[in-house]
């Protein structure tokens, strides 16, 4: 059985046919055509009807009877998208031949593509300013290759990653789809990462993944006789990944993907490392709360004018620079842009009036272009040389690269002469291309116009041959041309008009005369429709022969649009330019990028972390301000990375390889992980993989058990990072114990967050200071909150109560203590020999054991 199909079901042809192109795609939901409709049948017909709220209904009677539902062949774009965000894969079956010129036979079908959530190419089902990633998966022992392709713009990278860092490349990149081998699928722990990561997985067969098979498909793809020019060397694992991922999208997309011109191998050590929690916990692309980029580090940064501007900072948000050099040259860029406003605002205007030149280049390619897409481009590249202009006085590295772009007139000129500025969005329907381009389409063309004017002219004759007024000429699909007269005139039709239909108020007739001169006017439209999508390929083709130098030009433009970003962004939130040293970070009236916008006043802070103060221990209640101050320290030292102006008076900052961040509590439920799971799961990520050259944010950390356990752990962890990795360290904490650490290790140092006290009532000044503090203000906080006054009240009597145990409790066992050491002390002596004693060895040794008896967070 096939779909529903049983093998003794009677078929049509045309099911039959069905059932053929069932067979061979029984992973996906097949769109059959079927005239000016795209049919379902059996079980993807009731999938279809429920995914897509439409009527299901039946073909056939019978045996036969087949489940049936529908959509029309022109809302194929609307329906579309909502079949692949449910999780399908689409089949399109077309009709491959014209029905006209077929007789007594069936109209041939293919599937002519495959439709995922990482094979899109629909405008509408694309977020113009996210890339839309496919990703083929290669396991070896521990490691794992990956091939990356964004088929709407023909990106394509390889990397090579460990099994711990796999999460942090699926999150940073976002693929809606993951090719993997078949025979990986009983690694469950990728199937559930990749579960939870909410990404389409397209098990493919192993085969494919085979090294010479998956080089073979590469060097055809290419065309080239090896892969060294792209720096690739066959033994290289991304191989694998990579040809299979090229085979998969041959099959499914069944289209010149010569656009695809060019593989790149990323090194992920080529940028600042951030893994998938500090991705969530800084909020750069997506808010914890909601998921949106609202109040994110993407809503500051973005006011790119372009698309292609919009993606590539989406992309680099997660890709901090980690060059010296590059950052400097991203910096001289966005300060000459800064100061000089007038070149601000004429780029501004410029690149707002330009398209999306590299997804329509990847469209003209893939063959699903229409002709207001070139319309698009030429627009596009007339604006070029303004641009140019722009950009000739420019001096730094960057900007002065950029005002060397190709205009590319040739394909301006081309597509000027050749398609009108305002075709069919249909390419099969005419209306694209221009008087004057092709005289035999002129030709046809002045037929069709010429016999619009006859037909009109008819209408008149016959007006005044009959005396019907009312008379009218008219065309529709069925009968093609057809004379109406209105019931009240039919007395006067004449014997030469032959009965068509009748309505119920008049008659529609034909004429021999009108009939002879339908059949050349239609014989010409068809004629003219061939032709101009003959003419529009043919242009099409022409250009495809500069894919090449629009890509080129399109990354340079999104260069541009992303440095005019950070440019408007530091001037209009009064941003400095960072100041690049080798081992200090020093800020001075930092602010938080986001919540600076948010709150009417924001109260900013300095901070300094060095060689001799690289670990902050910041105490203070909840609601001071603690983790927003640690959050922008890293928000400041990621923006500067990127090679953009920080929210600070002043800023000199060094270089880190990644930053790390344990912040939050929360429960993995999907992962059946507690809160405290989730806590020790990130740390342990940073005390295993941060080095000395890494920013680590760490916020309440063994909050999550008891306070005991909660301590000793959170001392450790700091002393570990202080004493073993050396990284800069931001530790926020509300163990007080924890300000003891500064008199024991020599580069920690004690922050609080200030507050105002006075009688039972706090201000939180949002001012970090240096020193420790001892009180926690919880009941205080509580109140703030809103808890009930009795509350409140009742809680203060219980705290109070507790510890004044705690003090009795203290005194009354501090004599006995003191008794019971002495005691066991002079037992202890007792049994020890003299000569022993004498030499002092025993009474080092008991106070030794005092000591330890003894020991206390003093003592560690």
């Amino acid at each position: 059985m096939v779909g529903g199909i049983t093998s003794s079901t009677r078929l049509t042809p045309a099911m039959r046919q069905f059932v053929e192109v069932k067979k061979k795609h029984e992973d996906c939901l097949v769109l059959f055509r079927m005239g000016d409709f795209y049919e379902t049948f059996y079980d993807d017909a009731v999938t279809a009807s429920k995914v897509l709220d439409i009527t299901l209904t039946a073909r056939g009677k019978g045996e036969g009877r087949a489940p049936l539902a529908g959509i029309p062949y022109h809302a194929l774009d609307t329906y579309l998208p909502k079949l692949v965000n449910a999780g399908y894969k689409v089949a399109i079956c077309e009709q491959t031949e014209d029905p006209r010129t077929v007789k007594g036979r069936i109209v041939n079908r293919a599937v002519t593509r495959i439709v995922t959530p990482g094979t899109v190419m629909d405008g509408s089902m694309l977020d113009s300013k996210s890339n839309n990633y496919i990703f083929s998966i290669y396991q070896h022992l521990s490691k794992y290759s990956l091939a990356i392709i964004d088929l709407s713009t023909g990106e394509f990278l390889v990397m090579e990653v460990d099994e711990t860092n796999l999460l942090n490349e699926i999150t940073r990149f976002k693929p809606k789809e993951v090719i993997i081998p078949e025979s990986l699928k009983i690694n469950k722990e990728l199937i559930k990462m990749l579960e939870h990561s909410s990404v389409f997985i397209n098990p493919y067969p192993d085969h494919h993944y085979a090294k010479d098979h998956s080089y073979t498909s590469l060097l055809r793809h290419f065309n080239t006789i090896n892969l060294k020019g792209f720096g690739l060397e066959k033994e290289n694992l991304t191989i694998n990944p990579a040809g299979a991922l090229i085979n998969y999208l041959n099959e499914t997309q069944k289209t010149n993907l010569d656009y695809i011109n060019k593989i790149k191998l990323f090194l992920p050590n080529d940028y600042m490392l951030l893994d998938s929690s500090t991705q969530r916990n800084l909020e750069l692309l997506k808010n914890i709360l909601d998921q949106s980029s609202k109040g994110t580090l993407l809503s500051v940064l973005d006011k790119t004018c372009t698309s292609v501007g919009g993606r590539l900072l989406k992309k680099i948000i997660l890709q901090p620079l980690i060059s010296k050099e590059k950052i400097n040259q991203r910096l001289n860029a966005v300060e000459e842009l800064k100061e000089n406003a007038i070149l601000s605002e004429d780029l501004v205007h410029q690149l707002k009036q330009l398209n999306d030149i590299e997804r329509i280049i990847a469209k003209i390619n893939y063959g699903n272009a229409n002709a207001r897409d070139l319309v698009a481009l030429k627009l596009s590249l007339e604006l070029i040389p303004k641009v140019k202009e722009s950009l000739s006085t420019t001096k730094s590295q960057l900007l002065k690269q950029m005002s060397e772009i190709k205009e590319l007139s040739y394909v301006k000129d081309l597509i000027t002469n050749s398609i009108k500025n305002e075709p069919n969005v249909s390419v099969r329907e005419g209306n694209m291309i221009k008087t004057g381009y092709n005289k035999e389409l002129d030709e046809l063309i002045d037929i069709t116009t010429n016999s619009k004017k006859w037909i009109a002219s008819l209408e008149a004759d016959e007006k005044k041959k009959t005396g019907i007024g009312s008379l009218k000429i008219g065309f529709n699909k069925v009968f093609g041309y057809y004379i109406t007269v209105s019931r009240a005139n039919l007395e006067k039709v004449p014997e030469n008009y032959i009965r068509k239909q009748t309505l119920v108020n008049a008659e529609r007739f034909i004429t021999p005369e009108l009939k002879e001169k339908e059949a050349l006017i239609l014989n010409a439209q068809e004629k003219i429709n061939d032709l101009e999508y003959d003419l529009f390929v043919k242009v099409c083709d022409e250009i495809k022969k500069s894919t090449t130098e629009i890509q080129a030009l399109s990354n340079k433009i999104s260069m541009l649009d992303l440095l005019l970003s950070f440019s408007i962004v530091s001037k209009n939130n009064n941003y400095v330019r960072p100041v690049i040293n080798e081992n200090k970070i020093e800020l001075k009236d930092c602010r938080h990028p986001v919540v600076e916008l948010i709150e009417k006043v924001f109260v900013p802070n300095d901070i300094t972390l060095n060689n001799n103060q690289r670990t902050l221990i910041i105490t203070g209640p909840n609601m001071s301000g603690k983790s927003v101050i640690m959050r922008q320290i890293a928000l400041i030292q990621l923006i500067a990375q990127l090679g953009c102006f920080v929210p600070a008076s002043s800023a000199n900052l060094c270089l880190v390889d990644r930053i790390f961040t344990r912040v939050g509590a929360y429960d993995d439920l999907t992962h059946g992980q507690s809160t405290f799971m989730v806590e020790m799961n990130e740390t342990a990520n940073i005390l295993n993989n941060a080095t000395s050259q890494s920013l680590v944010i760490l916020d309440e950390i063994g909050r999550g058990t008891s306070t005991f356990d909660g301590i000793s752990l959170a001392w450790s962890i700091a002393e570990y990072i202080h004493n073993k990795i050396n990284a800069k360290t931001l530790f926020a904490t509300h163990y007080h114990q924890m300000n003891k650490l500064q008199d024991k290790l020599s580069g920690v140092k004690n922050y609080n967050i200030a507050i105002h006290e006075k009688h039972d009532e706090i201000v939180f000044l949002r001012k970090i200071v240096e020193g420790g503090t001892n009180k926690s203000y919880g009941i205080q906080v509580a109140k703030l909150a809103g808890l009930p006054a009795e509350v409140v009240e009742r809680s203060k009597q219980i705290m109070d109560r507790l510890e004044m145990e705690d003090k009795i409790t203290e005194r009354v066992h501090a004599p006995l203590k003191k008794e019971k050491e002495t005691t066991e002390e002079n037992k202890e002596q007792q049994e020890q020999t003299k000569p022993s004693t004498e030499s002092g060895i025993i009474t080092e040794k008991e106070n030794n054991k005092k000591k330890s008896r003894q020991v206390s967070l003093d003592e560690l």
